[in-house]
């Protein structure tokens, strides 16, 4: 496309001799909080259901991408058209099923062949299952990745009541730990088991747990916000309230928050 060809050149004389000093000064690891704060306002776009804002912010993340190729092209590594080009043959080679005539007929199916696709190339490639998931993921996620891999090949329970039942075995083992001497390296490793089978238990449920836990964090942001204008409007902080008003604050809070939903319905 020639608005695509333009947004190449525009970087190009960006980084330039003639072009701006601090596009110029940008290096890979520069452009790393950049690219996920990109991301997660992508994510915040789409949660907003706001085709506008998803436009603009679509473009901010395209321009990270951009951005980085042509800092591989001036090092002589590769240039957006073979990223392009890598991700095009991709698509092709993983959907044979529209490209190469073989026949599937459900979404399960074109996972499975997926799956094989990816196994094949992972062994030419001399690497493993798991070593796809880039350990820069949020550790909730990563391990709903993880385990969902792991799925894939069979190293799964056959229904949401084995991983549930793990959720109990790893918040048993918890509370011993913590009955006893507390040990600090312990109780992490426990604690980081338990998350581990809540991820896994929320992939039974086919529910995303980062969207889960961000979801419980908006609804503690808004009842929080809520006690506090209350205490606010009778000239008081929450720091002055005792456990038990808080406890009523906390239970009008919800009720505000029902209310509002049934409202917007």
């Amino acid at each position: 496309m020639k608005e695509f060809e333009k947004l190449i050149e525009i970087m190009e004389t960006l980084r330039g001799p003639a072009g701006c000093p601090w596009d110029r000064e940008q290096t890979p690891e520069d452009l790393k909080a950049c690219l996920l704060e990109e991301t997660y306002e992508v994510l915040d776009a789409i949660d907003k259901s706001d085709p506008l804002f998803l436009r603009e912010e679509l473009g901010d993340l395209l321009l990270q991408i951009v951005f980085l190729s042509q800092m591989a092209r001036e090092k002589g590594d590769f240039q957006i058209r073979d990223v392009v080009l890598q991700i095009t043959q991709k698509l092709v080679r993983r959907h044979p099923h529209v490209f190469a005539g073989a026949k599937l007929e459900t979404s399960g199916e074109v996972l499975n062949q997926w799956e094989r696709i990816k196994s094949r190339e992972r062994e030419a490639a001399g690497s493993f299952l798991l070593d796809g998931t880039p350990a820069a993921l949020p550790a909730l996620l990563r391990a709903f990745r993880l385990a969902s891999k792991a799925s894939h090949v069979g190293f799964d329970w056959e229904s949401a009541d084995g991983a549930f039942e793990k959720v109990e075995e790893e918040f048993t083992e918890l509370r011993e730990v913590l009955s006893g001497k507390v040990n600090r390296d312990r109780m992490c490793h426990e604690l980081g088991d338990l998350m581990f089978a809540l991820a896994n238990l929320s992939r039974h449920l086919e529910v995303n747990p980062e969207e889960a836990l961000q979801q419980a964090n908006r609804r503690f942001h808004s009842r929080f916000t809520h006690m506090e204008k209350s205490l606010r409007a009778e000239g008081r902080q929450v720091s002055e309230a005792d456990p038990a008003e808080l406890e009523t604050l906390w239970e009008s809070a919800k009720e505000a928050e029902s209310k509002k939903k049934n409202v917007q319905k």
